[in-house]
């Protein structure tokens, strides 16, 4: 083992045949060391110091060639004090999740490297934003439940087993919550979700089944690009980071993960910047935004004066500004909790039920909490699957939480960011409790699919853009073609004109009203006829049923109806 002058750039660990660069920033004035160990030992095999005389700037750094590097750990000591520095793409001793920090007994190290990867000819998917169904997921919580059924419960190989159901389910993106090394227990509570500062470059240990996190998350990456699933890593990076670091770990996921995009905090991190940078170019930088959220809850429950908005919501092309269309996510109510509770239950947070968003725009439907009424059942499970039928009958790219698909709930809790346990876990059991509403969400997804002019690349702008005499989104309501925009109106028609498409005509009716409402039918071209294919209270039609008035179409109590013309 020879140690070598080495060179300042970049941070972090280089390696160059059989030789290992170290760089590392360090503040002035202050002693610093690299102690080499092999894999499992407690004691260093080498020790360097890395004097400031030597250093550029504050970057002190050293060469060191000839040894079996895969073998070994590293760590730095500033000034005595063990020190990992933030560019390490692989910690060791983080084996367990939740352990507090104060119980390790031996500093922790970084490791050297994982080795070489076999990606057989693996890409990013790049799927365009209109063609996406997303679904976001913990890896943890995804399958950490007794009842996911997998083999490797609560990790990135439990993630890829479940690559079956999501393939039947008809997704093409799932959104992970930080997956990289971060601080899982603090003073007087777990970190669930994994918000605060972290080691970004290297893959939670912990949600490991094997002895390497980095080849498992590439394993679980590469087996979902098979199967055309793409994978976005959420990355809240924390406050006052530097700009360099934020660029850095995010071309290092891309090249060395292919990882498929990333969901950011717009406060934390350089979003124009980094929209700049070629190397991302052709990777989904993308935000969350809560608008489309509220509006299509405010809607879904009964509010007044949401048309409008509503009509925003249902057009707006989402991949334009890199956000997404979300009704629930892992921040709030799961969706089943968005129908079953008035306000927030986290009393369990040891917070005095303060934590968490108040304003969920959420409704009970006649009863807070669990209820044995067949009334308030019955009118739950519709208000569920009027929820989905919003979210994925709307322009934008469309991200479902996971397990709301067949009824996960939370209890009422709408900040489980400290609740490694089943009430954060996924309860898998719900999914052949509510078979219906798992299949209700797979044929929507498949609608969806089937109607291109449902998901267009560009924008609608409500104008007859193929001279065929109808425009590209028209709105109607008891009147053909004229919104319905007094105050009190719950209700809207939309129909969608496929000539551009090559699709069918499309109506879709919205009633969100106490009360039945009656919607006039624009006439269609071509003597096609208006068919129903599938209603928000009995789902798909096994067969599109001829409506008997094509000129009228009468709507049930919070109901949504689908037709096209044939």
């Amino acid at each position: 083992m020879r140690r070598g002058q080495g060179y300042a750039a970049p941070l972090g660990i280089s390696v160059n045949g059989n030789r290992v660069n170290f760089a590392i920033h360090v503040p002035k004035e202050k002693k610093c060391e690299l102690r080499l160990y092999k894999k499992g030992d407690e004691v260093p095999d080498q020790i360097y110091k890395m004097p400031e005389k030597d250093a550029i700037g504050t970057v002190r750094f050293l060469e060191v060639s000839d040894f079996d590097f895969e073998d070994y750990e590293y760590n730095f000591y500033i000034d005595e004090v063990p020190y990992v520095e933030p560019y390490a793409r692989e910690l060791t001793g983080r084996k367990t999740f939740g352990e507090e920090m104060e119980n390790h007994t031996n500093p922790i190290h970084a490791r050297i490297s994982a080795g070489p990867y076999e990606w057989n000819g693996d890409h990013p998917l790049n799927i365009p934003y209109h063609e996406v169904v997303a679904y976001s997921l913990h890896v943890r919580g995804f399958t950490k439940h007794r009842s996911s059924k997998v083999k490797h419960k609560g990790t990135f190989a439990g993630v890829a087993e479940k690559i079956p159901y999501l393939k039947e389910l008809g997704i093409n993106q799932i959104q992970c919550m930080p997956i990289y090394e971060f601080e899982d227990r603090k003073k007087n509570y777990t970190n669930y979700w994994g918000y605060g500062s972290g080691f970004y470059f290297a893959p939670k240990e912990s949600y490991a089944a094997g002895d390497s996190a980095v080849n498992e998350l590439k394993d679980m990456i590469r087996q979902m690009h098979q199967a055309g699933i793409e994978v976005v890593l959420y990355f809240p990076f924390e406050e006052g980071i530097r700009t360099q670091l934020v660029e850095k770990c995010l071309e290092y996921y891309v090249l060395e993960y292919h990882v498929d995009g990333f969901i950011l905090n717009p406060y934390n991190a350089p979003m124009q910047s980094i929209k700049q940078n070629p190397l991302l170019a052709n990777t989904k930088i993308m935000k969350k935004e809560e608008r489309f959220q509220n509006v299509m809850r405010q809607f879904l429950k009964g509010d007044e004066g949401m048309v409008s908005d509503v009509m925003w919501a249902l057009r707006r092309n989402t991949g334009e500004d890199g956000v997404y269309n979300y009704i629930t996510d892992h921040t709030g109510f799961t969706l089943q909790d968005v129908v079953s509770y008035d306000g927030k239950h986290n009393e369990k947070n040891g917070e005095q039920n303060q934590d968490g968003p108040d304003y969920n725009y959420s409704w009970n439907c006649g009863a807070e909490g669990p209820s044995r009424k067949k009334a308030v059942v019955q009118l739950r499970k519709n208000q569920v699957r009027n929820a989905f039928f919003l979210l994925l009958t709307a322009q934008g790219m469309p991200c479902i939480l996971a397990g709301d698909e067949f009824g996960n709930t939370q209890n009422g809790n709408n900040n489980v960011y400290c609740q490694d346990n089943e009430t954060a876990w996924q309860n898998w059991s719900k999914c052949r409790e509510d078979s219906e509403l798992l299949q209700y969400v797979k044929d929507l997804i498949q609608l969806r699919r089937d109607h291109p002019i449902l998901h267009k690349e560009n924008q609608l702008l409500g104008t007859d853009q193929t001279s065929c005499g109808i425009p590209d989104v028209s709105y109607h309501g008891e009147s053909a073609w004229r919104v319905p925009a007094i105050i009190s109106s719950r209700q809207l028609g939309v129909m969608y004109s496929g000539a551009a498409m090559k699709d069918d005509e499309c109506f879709v009716a919205y009633n969100m009203h106490w009360l039945s409402h009656t919607y006039a039918l624009p006439s269609l071209p071509d003597r096609k006829k208006w068919y129903q294919v599938l209603d928000t209270k009995d789902g798909l039609l096994p067969k599109c049923k001829l409506l008997k008035n094509q000129k009228l179409l009468e709507v049930e109590e919070r109901t949504a109806v689908f037709l096209v013309g044939k």
